[in-house]
């Protein structure tokens, strides 16, 4: 534990003026990002009797070792950096919201030619028009099925759409008419986008003018007798009525805002949003997170707000914002949310009429929300805790194993060796630490070799990130301690790949891979790191040194942890080893040339047409191309000669040879032996 008055700042240094801090560790690792309007008291107050700090903020100065700070000219450049940092640094001490599950959006994809109405989840991706998020991904489709039958837009995949192209027929929803079908070419480009455009604005809000629009062709084709166009359009009427009787009516005065609520307790805090667009709530999303900082309800408005409008731009952010509390600095806050949307942002506590009602059922939603996550996380504490004791007791450990990493190698009969490492930290997955290794010493099947390898290398990586970081200190020959490091090589604070080191490592396998486990941490000279191996065929689980396997009972919590460590990491290897396969499969000739890239591989293929004619071509012709010179002509030539060339592919019904004119990769039909990823 680290005292506070050891790294504190001299009287006059720091200045009083707005701006962001951060607090590091004795690793250099940053644990802490603030900010404040006038620097020199907010960081004073940190430094005052331990006493009289909250046990969280007690807890963070006496973890940090060195405070830094960065003046910046206004309180709202000051907000950004902070959101900046929290984000690139992922500080343990700051509030960082987390969606419990990934909502998915209605996604027009604005970017390409001819843009796509489809479900997407994750990152937003630019030049893509996003609606939502729902609460289900059902509810998009039924929502879309039933606009399509006004705006026609394309649906399909890339792959469906060009194959639609190739043949000249459209797919199913184009001759049902709910597609326009830009594939054959039945509406243009420009045609194709308004249709998009007109979705667009039909989602954002702009709904009343529109149906005004329908409405009133209906009755012009009523009166020139086009009774069937009429028909048309009131089933079209009808069918966008349907779609927004799904999103109920909120607001009468088409009112876009978004609604944040909050429910807290001492060590966890709910946040509800509802996204309100033309007065209908259009979106719903929820966060749960620890309050590992001294922050009240203001503070934690402001870290949602950052969080959520840390990315967004234009019309994502509202007009409007209502939230329970306003944060400290409002001003500052509001001005970065207009600059963010463009125009001005109102935002405000909700004091009467229907928008403090739908606050409340806002609020009722994130108190649900708190104590369902409670209620869920209790009771999966206490499972994982009791398995994690069990671990502890079976291996005869001095305490639970809270950060387990687990080791699988995978091949296909010895080839394409990989190996994965996968972590659960206090028994859940950390899936942003899972990593993967090449075998690169040997090749063939050699599960054991595989195995010490892949921890030596681990391992390895672990020792000179300590060494760097400076916890590991060694002497050398004449009994002198190295110099500390240089901070300035490890200023970053972002923490590193291999820098913490498990308190149990499971390998999948018996007795020779858990030797060869311990063996490489032997050494290494590592002694502080338990090994074990769990053994598929009977579960059983081998520890280093013992003839005879430690049985834990079949219904025990332990033992279904082991399991559920072994089977990601066997999972995880898998998937890699395939991938691995998969792009040996594909490979061409022109992957072996030596200096060429994907770039220019691709203009050869496409001005030649195929392999066999570039083999067949001159360097004059191939330095036609453009981006090729003589010299990387020459050594296309050279290698395609030397290459032999695929064997023809042979249709077996009748026995002819098909010709590879138009084969763009030259690889033979190849048929994949059975697949099995080899546990260890």
């Amino acid at each position: 534990m680290a005292d506070p008055s050891s790294y504190r700042p001299k009287p006059g240094q720091i200045p009083d003026s707005p701006g962001v801090y951060k607090f590091r560790d004795e690793h250099r690792r940053v644990i802490y990002v603030g900010k404040a309007k006038s620097l020199r008291p907010r960081l004073s107050s940190y430094f005052q009797d331990l006493a009289n700090l909250h046990p969280r903020t007690r807890t963070m100065v006496t973890t940090a070792a060195s405070v830094e700070w960065t003046v910046v000219s206004t309180e709202v450049e000051a907000l950004q950096l902070e959101y900046s940092w929290i984000k690139e640094f992922d500080p343990r001490f700051n509030v960082k919201y987390r969606d419990d599950k990934s909502y998915p959006s209605l996604a027009v994809t604005l970017n390409e030619e001819f843009p796509r109405v489809q479900v997407m989840r994750g990152p937003k991706k630019k030049g893509v028009r996003y609606f939502g998020p729902y609460g289900h991904a059902w509810a998009i489709r039924e929502t879309v099925d039933l606009m399509l039958r006004v705006f026609p837009v394309r649906t399909c995949s890339a792959g469906v759409f060009k194959n639609a192209a190739r043949t000249g027929r459209p797919c199913l929803l184009g001759y049902i008419g709910k597609c326009s079908a830009p594939c054959v070419g039945r509406v243009t480009p420009d045609e194709h986008r308004e249709l998009a455009e007109e979705f667009c604005d039909f989602m954002a809000g702009r709904t009343g003018q529109y149906l005004k629009r329908i409405e009133q062709e209906m009755h012009e084709a009523a009166e020139d007798m086009e009774y069937e166009k009429a028909a048309r359009l009131r089933d079209d009427i009808g069918a966008l009525r349907r779609a927004l009787e799904k999103n109920a009516v909120v607001f009468n005065d088409a009112t876009d805002a978004d609604l944040i609520a909050l429910a807290e307790d001492e060590l966890e805090a709910a946040v509800q949003i509802f996204h309100v667009r033309g007065g209908r709530v259009r979106g719903q999303r929820g966060w749960v997170t620890d309050k590992v900082e001294a922050v009240d309800t203001a503070g934690l408005v402001e870290h949602a707000l950052q969080q959520l409008y840390g990315e967004e731009q234009g019309d994502a952010v509202p007009k409007e914002v209502l939230v329970p509390a306003m944060p400290e600095d409002a001003p500052a806050v509001s001005q970065w949310l207009a600059a963010r949307r463009g125009s001005n942002v109102s935002l405000r506590i909700p004091q009467r009429g229907d928008k403090k009602n739908l606050m409340a059922t806002v609020q009722r939603n994130a108190q649900q929300a708190l104590v369902l996550h409670k209620t869920k996380r209790a009771s999966d504490l206490t499972t994982r805790s009791r398995a994690l004791e069990e671990i502890a007791q079976a291996l005869g450990l001095d305490s639970a194993p809270l950060r387990i990493e687990c080791f699988d190698i995978s091949h296909l009969q010895g080839d394409d060796v990989v190996a994965s490492m996968v972590v659960f930290e206090d028994g859940l997955p950390r899936k942003s630490e899972y990593r993967r290794f090449q075998i690169k010493s040997f090749e063939g099947q050699d599960d054991v070799r595989s195995m010490h390898e892949v921890l030596t290398r681990r391992f390895r990586r672990y020792l000179q990130e300590k060494e760097k970081t400076g916890e590991w200190i060694q002497e050398n020959g004449a009994g002198e301690v190295p110099a500390e490091p240089d901070p300035a090589l490890e200023d970053d604070g972002r923490p590193k790949r291999f820098a913490y080191p498990p308190q149990l490592v499971v390998v999948d396998g018996g007795q020779p891979q858990v030797a060869a486990a311990q063996r490489a941490l032997d050494e290494l000279g590592i002694d502080d790191v338990a090994v074990c191996g769990l053994a598929k065929r009977l579960e059983e689980v081998w520890v280093p040194g013992e003839d005879d396997p430690v049985v834990l009972p079949r219904s025990s919590e332990g033992l279904y942890l082991l399991q559920r460590v072994r089977d990601t990491a066997h999972d995880f290897a898998i998937r890699y080893q395939r991938t691995k396969r998969a792009k040996r499969f594909r490979a061409g000739p022109l992957d072996d040339v030596p200096g060429l890239g994907e770039t220019r591989k691709l203009a050869l293929i496409k001005h030649f047409g195929s392999v066999k004619r570039l083999r067949s071509a001159t360097i004059d012709q191939i330095c036609e191309v453009p981006g090729i010179g003589r010299k990387t002509a020459e050594t296309v030539a050279a290698f395609l000669a030397q290459a032999a060339p695929a064997a023809p592919a042979v249709n077996t019904a009748t026995g002819e040879i098909i010709e590879d004119d138009e084969d763009t990769t030259a690889v033979a039909p190849v048929v994949s032996p059975p697949e099995r990823g080899q546990q260890v």
